[in-house]
């Protein structure tokens, strides 16, 4: 092969890599939030203010963590503290009145059952994010499967 010919073949394929990168850009996903100029000046949104009402929420798709319905400010969660636990661990649930963490939070990642929360369970707010005001993003019709009427049972 010439090195005519190869350069051409480089230019070549440096263009169809191009066109190909710019169909892409073309066909990305609806932008949820902000203005549509990237680099516009838009005011920050308001800071969504936290419902503290203590109702238990329906979850919005399945398998969703449970959203916490209190107040969470000053609430530490780190190696040696976990506020979370004083209320929804085993032994203090009862007397608390809140809901007991789920089984599957004292299950090791060897599928061993534990005596108290798993390590990987234990930073509570890696999931549960507490309940706002925020609008959603994107509309949802998902409702839980105990309100759907059965199909086929008679």
């Amino acid at each position: 092969m010439s090195r005519r010919s190869g350069i051409a073949l480089a230019l070549g394929l440096v263009l169809v890599l191009a066109v190909v990168v710019a169909a892409a850009a073309q066909t990305t996903a609806p932008r949820l939030t902000g203005a549509p100029d990237p680099m516009a000046d838009v005011p920050a949104p308001r800071i969504a203010t936290p419902i503290t009402d203590d109702v238990r929420r329906m979850r919005s798709f399945p398998e969703q963590p449970p959203i916490i319905p209190h107040s969470i400010d000053g609430y530490q969660v780190t190696l040696g503290t976990n506020r979370c636990l004083e209320c929804h661990r085993r032994q203090f649930h009862d007397v608390a009145r809140a809901p007991m963490i789920s089984i599957s939070h004292f299950v090791d990642r060897d599928g061993q059952m534990l005596a108290d929360v798993a390590p990987r369970r234990y930073f509570c707010d890696a999931c549960h994010v507490q309940q706002t005001d925020a609008r959603p993003l994107v509309d949802n019709d998902f409702r839980d499967m105990l309100t759907l009427s059965p199909v086929g049972i008679d």
